[in-house]
């Protein structure tokens, strides 16, 4: 009988997976068993391993006599495989029962069946059956009783510790370290970074050693993954710190050449990408898909300027006598990226693309709202050649937050709250780490009186709604000119009436659910403080009794600015509509918010909306649109909606050092 930890469970599944399914790159390096050890697929739960954990594994694995180096003749990397079917003289459906097991956890027969096709064709499942009775007779595995609530009972090996076996029982799947499922509580559209307490400093509670993935639209257990614990982080931060030199010293054509590469796996795999983001989020598939899509196009756009905008500039050429002057650009460093799960692609990849383009090196802690699909881009980027090291995640709710911005790291790039982006400023202000904030947003849009009302009142749903209204440049505040207020009412309330809410699988749904279940709470909250203020309800107003987290796609009327809906973020499916006099009016109520991310303006004169547009103190001004970003053009906030700028030529700037060069000749 054997007896294995996690970590080596995990590393032998993968030798014995990637023996089976890609013998030409077997045996395999330790970097392609990092790789493989943390892949997204077929695993459970998801991990993120260090290279000193499979070090660990391996050298345990080769004391109990189940994995060997090798070496061929004229290459320098020791690469390593198992010897599996020579020490414990398995058949090949024994042999792959217990691989898949060591990947997955308790599993039923024909998720097993489903789930070796790669590895061997099981005509049956009563093949699959006979080989798990075949392993149960020899102690590798046993059969857990089927629970209340199960079809089927579940198969699980014994070679892994007892406790982990428990909870494997208890939950479905293979937890890290035995850890029950927690919930993990973000603010609206961020990654979570612990609360301030004391002086400010985020603080660091004990976390769960594995995330539990929910599908928002049924509450259904998705994936557990494991947590990146305090050490972890540190040691993660060492290895970036060592790898970034390296990384910065290559040509930017063959770092460029490596994130072309990760952007045409991205392409090949929209489809399977969008559909993890629509499960672990619950944004409609056809937006998830069409967000891919769209980041696409800006990853081409970094890779056609990056090289330009980095180049060494010559600002007085050299003369004899005189002194000659010249800019370059060099990378900050290690950078640390703290995502939000709303637009999880775009967020991200706006920074870590051109992050890596410039040669710095960088940390990547997503959202726990939308984990899933910062492990595959993380995954992605290893598949397409970019170094383990030079870009990491780090997996986690406030405590691996804290522990990150806490690090030795050269700048943060935070996308969230204004209350979280206080801790994270005040957190690094003492050691003078380069800061990006990217908060929240209350954006106001302003129909005036010579629209098509039609027209707009699609626009401006599209503006409030996409997404289901989880934006931060959602339009959260709608003021109508009174000469139009009455028709334009009646428009919104069809269009709106007209949504499609449901399965967002499903390729015709418009409105899915919403990713966080405590925003149903504070959605109620503003809409209760508004019709107690006197404002009406036209459509929707209550949450969808069904499992999940849903909300009716909500329109209020005869609102005002002291209502809650009014001035604070709601980040769902509701809009507030107030009634205005006139654009000196209307100008007022935009203006009266204590965020400055974006306004809009519907208007058929372009003098009449730039000259309204100029006079609000906003980062981004629409005109006739609503709730877009280029990365053509500096996204920024201002006031409580942020600091710095990410995306066009500006955003790629934030990422580097300027030196200056005084020559003389």
């Amino acid at each position: 009988m054997i007896e294995l930890t996690a970590e080596e469970a995990r590393v032998l599944g993968c030798l014995m997976e990637k023996a089976v399914t890609t013998p030409d790159n077997y045996p395999l390096s330790v970097n392609a068993l990092i790789n493989a050890c943390n892949q997204t697929t077929n695993r459970e739960p998801v991990v993120a391993y260090e290279e000193s954990t499979v070090e660990r594994a391996l050298e345990a694995l080769r004391e109990k006599s189940l994995s060997r180096r090798v070496r061929a003749t004229g290459q320098r990397v020791v690469k390593h495989r198992h010897v599996v079917d020579e020490e414990l003289q398995l058949s090949v459906p024994e042999f792959t029962m217990l691989g898949v097991l060591l990947l997955r956890g308790a599993q039923t027969p024909g998720e097993l069946k489903q789930r070796s096709e790669r590895w061997h064709g099981f005509r049956s499942l009563d093949d699959v059956e006979a080989a798990l009775q075949q392993l149960a007779e020899r102690g590798y595995v046993r059969r857990l009783e089927r629970r209340p609530g199960q079809k089927e009972a579940r198969w699980v090996t014994l070679v892994v510790p007892s406790a982990e076996i428990e909870d494997a029982a208890s939950t479905g799947a293979g937890s890290a370290g035995g850890a029950r499922p927690v919930s993990i509580a973000a603010e609206p559209g961020e990654a979570s970074v612990a609360p301030p307490v004391g002086d400010g400093l985020p603080a660091a509670p004990p976390e769960a050693r594995s995330l539990e993935v929910l599908n928002p639209a049924t509450g259904e257990h998705l994936r557990s993954v494991a947590v990146t614990d305090e050490r972890e982080v540190e040691q993660k931060v060492e290895r970036a710190r060592r790898a970034q030199p390296a990384w910065a010293a290559r040509s930017y054509a063959d770092r460029a050449s490596l994130l072309r590469a990760f952007r045409d796996l991205l392409d090949a795999e929209t489809d399977e990408c969008a559909r993890i983001t629509t499960q672990e989020m619950g944004k409609p598939v056809t937006q998830a898909r069409a967000e891919v899509r769209a980041v696409l196009e800006r990853v081409d756009w970094n890779l056609a300027h990056v090289s330009e905008v980095i180049a060494p500039r010559d600002v007085t050429p050299a003369s004899p006598g005189g002194v000659g002057e010249r800019v370059t650009y060099e990378p900050v460093g290690v950078v640390a990226h703290i995502s939000a799960w709303n637009y999880p692609y775009l967020v991200a990849l706006n920074t870590i693309v051109p992050a890596l383009l410039t040669g710095n090196a960088v940390l990547y802690k997503p959202s726990e709202h939308a984990t899933l699909t910062g492990l595959r881009l993380v995954d992605l980027m290893h598949r397409a050649g970019v170094p383990v090291d030079v870009v990491q995640s780090v997996v986690g709710g406030g405590a691996a937050g804290a522990a990150l911005v806490a690090s030795d790291i050269d700048m943060v790039c935070f996308t969230g709250s204004y209350p979280t982006g206080r801790v994270v400023a005040r957190a690094v202000a003492d050691r003078f780490v380069r800061l990006q904030l990217e908060l929240g947003g209350k954006d106001g849009a302003y129909v005036c009186d010579d629209v098509d009302v039609e027209a707009a009142a699609l626009a401006t749903a599209e503006g409030a709604f996409y997404n289901g209204g989880q934006s931060c440049a959602a339009i959260e505040r709608l003021y109508v000119h009174e000469a139009v207020y009455d028709r334009f009412v009646d428009a919104l309330t069809e269009v709106v009436t007209s949504y499609r809410t449901g399965d967002p699988e499903d390729e015709h749904t418009d409105v899915g659910p919403l990713a966080r279940a405590a925003q149903l709470d504070v959605i109620e909250s503003q809409i209760a403080d508004a019709v107690g203020k006197g404002a009406k309800v036209v459509v929707g107003g209550h949450r969808i009794e069904q499992a999940g987290s849903w909300f009716e796609p909500t329109v209020l009327v005869d609102v005002d600015p002291h209502m809650q809906i009014m001035r604070n973020e709601t980040f769902g499916p509701v809009i507030g509509v107030q009634r205005v006099r006139d654009d000196a009016d209307a100008i007022a109520c935009l203006d009266d918010t204590e965020f400055g991310l974006g306004a809009a303006v519907f208007t058929q004169d372009p003098a009449r909306a730039e000259r309204i547009l100029g006079a609000l103190d906003v980062g981004n001004a629409y005109w006739n649109r609503s709730d877009r970003s280029s990365v053509r053009l500096p996204w920024s906030g201002r006031r409580h909606s942020g600091i710095g700028v990410s995306m066009s030529e500006s955003g790629i700037r934030a990422l580097v050092r300027e030196k200056a060069w005084h020559l003389g000749s």
